[in-house]
């Protein structure tokens, strides 16, 4: 019998309003979040993210359906049940959500005082904490003396402050710019590895998904419209919406304007192809050359994630008609 998972949703629906004004923010979701993974959640304003998450914590209801949290019913449980639920869930904000008048290590004591830990377990734990998250020294500080990455660094240090098992960082770094967002990431990937926890990260940025999620969900509409691990998301996209935001990171496939402009410039016949660690071209372009067809790398990209390659590059192709068809032909035949 395969273990609990973190958090699992079996059909649910979350419905806002009623008649004429009823709003489906939420259609029928089924979602297993396995323990001990980084787990994304992706879509557009409107696609559902933050309702998914307020389901997750509790606090929202679903209209239908269930959530269980590590194997427990967080619906239709009573109120004391859920808040012991909801201790083992740290929660890490977009705007960071600091006490102003506290200090750093103040901030990160709070959910300690609240579950009623003695003083001299507090202090231990705080030190413990800002250590972990590289802000040993800032703990005397308020949140206005602060940057922005330090904010959320001592917002995540007291998400963890009563050790949950399931981390949720609902637009985390959507407020921070790309050298801070690197370094928050490359520290909840730390709090996934070296503390085993669960985190799912909840984004509308397509990098974020890139850098840390091990699998990753595509809202629209309230639906998910794709799921599968964050490689074959960004390697074989197929839901629209899954396409347009790897092509906001890739870049590695010309639009139509584009092509229209490298038919302007470079002429020939134009062929896209993907690339993988199993699919080489190297053998069908040597072919083509010994077939007299020459050939221009006009666009493309290639990258690595999760120790895989992947990408695409678009070929301009020039020679007898009959020699590119058989060229084209080899390429397809490789994939």
């Amino acid at each position: 019998m395969s273990s609990p998972a973190a958090v699992e949703f079996r059909s649910v629906t979350k419905v806002f309003g009623r008649g004429a004004d009823a709003h489906v923010a939420l259609d029928d979701i089924d979602l297993r979040i396995e323990r001990g993974e980084i787990f994304g959640v992706i879509g557009y304003s409107g696609a559902g993210k933050s309702t998914l998450v307020r389901l997750i914590n509790a606090l929202e209801k679903p209209t239908s359906g269930t959530v269980t949290i590590s194997g427990t019913p967080i619906t239709g449980v009573p109120e004391s049940a859920v808040r012991a639920l909801r201790r083992d869930i740290g929660m890490v904000f977009q705007q960071f959500n600091l006490f102003r008048s506290r200090t750093a290590a103040g901030n990160v004591e709070y959910p300690l005082k609240v579950a009623g830990w003695k003083r001299a377990a507090r202090k231990a734990r705080v030190a413990e904490l800002l250590d972990f998250v590289g802000l040993a020294d800032k703990a005397r500080a308020y949140p206005d003396q602060l940057s922005g990455g330090q904010k959320q660094r001592v917002g995540i240090a007291r998400a963890l402050a009563t050790s949950p098992s399931l981390l949720l960082a609902d637009e985390a770094t959507s407020a921070l710019d790309p050298e801070t967002t690197g370094e928050v990431l490359r520290l909840l990937r730390k709090i996934n590895a070296e503390l085993g926890v669960t985190i799912v990260v909840i984004t509308h940025e397509m990098d974020v998904i890139r850098a840390v999620a091990d699998r990753v969900a595509v809202l629209a509409e309230g639906r998910i419209v794709e799921l599968a691990p964050t490689f074959d998301v960004f390697a074989a996209p197929r839901a629209a919406s899954t396409r347009s935001f790897v092509s906001t990171v890739l870049r590695d496939r010309p639009d139509a304007r584009e092509l229209e402009r490298l038919r302007d410039v470079h002429g020939g016949r134009l062929v896209t192809v993907d690339i993988d660690d199993h699919r080489g071209i190297g053998a069908a372009l040597a072919a083509a050359t010994a077939a007299e067809v020459r050939f221009e790398i006009v666009y493309g990209g290639v990258s690595t994630l999760q120790d895989k390659t992947f990408g695409s590059i678009t070929l301009a192709l020039h020679g007898p008609g009959d020699a590119v068809d058989r060229v084209v032909a080899d390429l397809e035949r490789k994939g």
